[in-house]
């Protein structure tokens, strides 16, 4: 379900990642705006990323009203019934100040850890509006994260291959929250304290890329 808080002052879309019913999940759309190269809408994502990505999100969401920040969720329920275009013109016709996509990371080994965070990768028609303003709150984000949860820094990362991030009008980010592959971190994941941090985090980095009297 689509659902938004209105207020007075610049817009955060969250976007809790995944959700998406199986059978919908499998169907396909342009990576990019008149590209033939497709991908499925939603992967589904490591083992209970979606319920994470939501918990953490409704903090964020919590934070940032407190802030005096306006925001909008692509989803508020433990399920979606769209793609990551559908996500990202959600956040478009919003004309947010910024995406904050998030997610949590799965891996092959148990011993990858740490926080990343995605930015989109230059692609002229896609991405040049957004390339810039996107790596910088990418890099104020990332930061602030790492700053507030401790956790091993794995830095900003381009992406060319996001549906999400092709398809965005508006400054965009995913945050990679750490490995539900690495048992600590699943432990922390799934920890309201240590999610606390995570929102605070995000916080952080969104006043400082996008301050209040801007």
């Amino acid at each position: 379900m689509l659902a938004e808080v209105v207020s007075a002052a610049a817009l955060v879309c969250l976007d809790p990642g995944h959700g998406t019913p199986p059978a919908i999940g499998a169907e396909r759309e342009p990576i990019g705006p008149g590209s033939r190269v497709t991908k499925i809408k939603d992967g589904g994502g490591a083992s209970g990323e979606a319920g994470v990505a939501l918990a953490i999100a409704r903090r964020t969401r919590t934070l940032l009203l407190r802030r005096g920040y306006r925001v909008a969720m692509t989803r508020t329920g433990a399920t979606y019934r769209g793609g990551n275009i559908e996500r990202a013109q959600f956040c478009n016709r919003r004309h947010a100040a910024l995406m904050l996509r998030i997610h949590a990371d799965g891996g092959a080994s148990s011993a990858q850890h740490g926080i990343s965070t995605l930015t989109p990768a230059l692609h002229a028609g896609w991405t040049d509006d957004v390339y810039r303003p996107s790596r910088r709150a990418a890099r104020l984000i990332q930061r602030r994260l790492v700053g507030a949860t401790g956790a091993r820094h794995l830095g900003v990362v381009e992406r060319s291959d996001l549906t999400g991030f092709n398809w965005a009008d508006v400054p965009v980010v995913l945050v990679e929250s750490g490995f539900l592959s690495n048992p600590r971190e699943r432990r922390l994941l799934h920890s309201p304290v240590y999610q606390q941090r995570v929102a605070r985090g995000l916080l952080g980095g969104v006043a400082a890329f996008h301050p209040l009297d801007d």
